[in-house]
């Protein structure tokens, strides 16, 4: 099997800025009125639509996974769909790996796991942490609350964070060249994740 090299992926192309702008005292947000402004306009659309209970910001994310789990389970696949997910990261995985490998840093997983990745800060809205620990709060309660009352899911937090969770992310790790430990969901519905050194 071939090994991907490890890409040097640049940001997002900055605006284009003058010497004059260095002396100005600027939001940042220069040059991004229009990417800012829609995203604001969600932002509202989203906090306002009380269509059967009051929407979070990560719903469409959160329906999406429950969708997907839910059929999972269904269908007694869902072991099979974690190391699908697991399989289909494999190569951002990789070039993960090749990095800690080449710094030395094992931060760099947890960092691959939580910061630089949307899919999970959109889905976990307060995730937070640095150093060798990052925590959250358990995301799907809030909709499965919602949805159960008419019958779309069966499922738990808990046992989502069991099957699906705690799973992915000890093998997205594995995959790193890492170890973590997972916590159980806390009773501030908070979990963490550890680096093991």
């Amino acid at each position: 099997m071939l090994r991907p090299a490890a890409a040097e992926v640049p940001p997002h192309a900055q605006k284009k800025s003058s010497v004059v702008d260095s002396f100005k005292t600027n939001s940042g947000f220069e040059g991004y009125e229009k990417e800012l402004g829609q995203s604001i306009n969600v932002v509202l659309k989203m906090l306002s639509n009380h269509a059967g209970y009051s929407h979070e910001l990560n719903d469409p994310l959160v329906k999406a996974h429950l969708l997907a789990i839910q059929f999972a389970k269904n269908h007694d696949l869902l072991d099979q769909y974690v190391q699908h997910d697991i399989d289909t990261m494999a190569p951002i995985s990789e070039r993960m790996r090749q990095i800690i490998e080449k710094t030395g840093e094992k931060e760099i997983a947890l960092v691959g796991l939580f910061d630089r990745t949307a899919c999970h800060y959109a889905l976990a809205l307060d995730s937070e942490g640095d150093g060798y620990s990052r925590s959250w709060s358990e995301p799907f309660n809030h909709v499965l609350k919602a949805c159960k009352n008419i019958g779309q899911f069966d499922l738990t937090p808990e046992e989502i964070h069991e099957n699906w969770t705690k799973p992915r992310l000890i093998g997205y790790a594995k995959a790193m060249g890492a170890e973590i430990d997972v916590s159980d969901i806390g009773p501030d519905r908070k979990i963490t994740v550890k680096l093991i050194d």
